[in-house]
């Protein structure tokens, strides 16, 4: 029997700390609820969830920048419609004037309107959305970048109106024969509007479908990222019941073991 070393009490104060190590992480994965709080925790797991969560913020800005482009073509489509419009109350001017019974003085009334119209027409074709014009002569193709990395795209189009508004632009319906010519350019400009309009929706269900596909994308990003960051609650509580217990044993087999000290001393008196 030695006093000198308490080697009994050493090994009870290192397992003590190791307890109480283990406590304290036990602890900051509970009030925290990830499982990885340093590197020293997983060193291996967090440089995969640091790139998982690099991909989502690059995913959030993607779904940003194509939900910019989806309002971009509503916009347009707002604009393209009221083209449409127009040209439609212009053909019925058009149609209105080619009635015999009408005098001079009216169709000069409608050809006002007329005219009216086909300037309205024109202010359309300098629309913008952020900048960036509606409209192009001749069509431009604009890339949005549909993934988080960059690599789909999908191409969305500055429309061009300037051929439908410079094919109305000459005429009028101030006299019955140029009536009725109207009616017939205004009857093909009104088609070609409304394959524009198509393209239009053609290209919103496309953009629609990729901001859908990013916002899948994010969710097996997010899910995948917290299988390696969160803890798991009921396992992690076991885990701290388990050391908190330890903690107590250490304790008391600390004491226990300077307690084997003083017994000795007393075989001395």
């Amino acid at each position: 029997m030695i006093i000198n070393t308490n080697a009994a009490a050493t090994a009870a104060t290192y397992n003590l700390d190791r307890t109480n190590v283990n406590l304290q992480r036990s602890l900051t994965k509970l009030s925290s609820g990830l499982r990885i709080n340093s590197a020293f925790d997983d060193a291996g797991g967090l440089a995969v969830s640091m790139k998982l969560s690099a991909a989502i913020r690059r995913t959030d800005a993607a779904s940003a920048n194509v939900g910019n482009s989806l309002s971009f073509l509503q916009t347009q489509d707002g604009v393209i419609k009221t083209a449409g419009s127009i040209l439609e109350r212009m053909s019925e001017l058009a149609t209105l004037s080619t009635d015999p019974i009408k005098t001079t003085e009216d169709r000069a009334l409608y050809d006002t309107e007329f005219s009216e119209l086909k300037d309205g027409l024109l202010g359309l074709l300098t629309e913008e959305f952020n900048g960036i014009p509606l409209f192009i002569n001749p069509a431009d193709t604009l890339l949005v970048r549909t993934s988080e990395s960059g690599g789909q795209t999908i191409g969305i189009t500055q429309a061009d109106l300037q051929d439908v508004q410079s094919a109305v632009n000459g005429l009028s319906v101030d006299t019955d024969v140029n009536a009725l010519a109207a009616v017939s350019a205004l009857e093909t400009q009104i088609q070609a509007v409304a394959v524009i309009r198509a393209r239009n929706g053609a290209e919103q269900s496309r953009v629609s479908y990729a901001q859908d596909m990013l916002a899948v994308n994010r969710n097996n990003l997010e899910a995948a990222n917290s299988q390696i960051m969160d803890t798991d609650i009921a396992r992690e509580s076991t885990e701290y019941a388990k050391q908190s217990i330890l903690r107590q044993a250490g304790i008391a087999m600390l004491a226990q073991a300077n307690t084997n000290s003083e017994n000795t001393l007393r075989l001395l008196e």
